[in-house]
């Protein structure tokens, strides 16, 4: 597949970080990781995080070999290339999570603010496990206070575009990651 090396977006400049066939390397990746530790539990359940980890959660899910549910809910965390203090649950669970296995499947953590008000709403609905696979991490940006068990690629904290991370809801359909050039 022939990308572009740079993306412009209302203005921005994005340089290409990583193509699509070294995402789908490390997603192939995590999945063998996530198998290895999930394919014995009971009725697990994978919760996508909307709306930017819906490539990455079908990647995924089409790379796992055991069955599971799946759910979606959807945060804002960000505005424009900001990210908020206090994430918004936009729209929330339908299944039943009290006494099951639950997988999240995130795009990126960085602060960890969404996926701690996450972690909270479903351990006070009875979660019996919970771990998280991200896509993306920002180590440098992070001031959560748990672990993301399951990470593709640790980024450097800068804004990207591509693979369902969007910039002012443009640029999730870019099959590689792009990082904005700040120069």
């Amino acid at each position: 597949m022939n990308t572009p090396q740079r993306v412009n977006l209302l203005g921005l400049t994005f340089e290409r970080l990583y193509s699509h066939e070294f995402l789908h390397d490390a997603v192939e990746r995590l999945a063998k990781q996530i198998a290895a530790g999930f394919e014995k539990k009971q009725e697990p359940l994978a919760l996508c995080i909307l709306n930017g980890a819906f490539v990455f959660a079908a990647d995924l899910l089409r790379a796992l070999p055991f069955d599971l549910a799946v759910e979606f809910v959807r945060y804002r965390s960000y505005h424009g290339t900001k990210a908020s203090q206090k994430p918004e649950e936009l729209f929330g669970l339908t299944q039943r999570v009290a006494q099951r296995d639950i997988l999240i499947i995130e795009d990126i953590v960085d602060t960890g603010l969404t996926m701690q008000s996450l972690l909270d709403n479903l351990t006070g609905r009875g979660a019996k496990s919970i771990q998280i696979a991200a896509m993306f991490t920002k180590s440098e940006a992070f001031v959560g206070n748990f672990k993301v068990d399951y990470i593709g690629l640790d980024l450097p904290n800068r804004f990207v575009v591509g693979y369902g991370l969007d910039y002012n809801g443009l640029g999730r359909n870019y099959p590689d990651l792009y990082i904005l050039n700040d120069k």
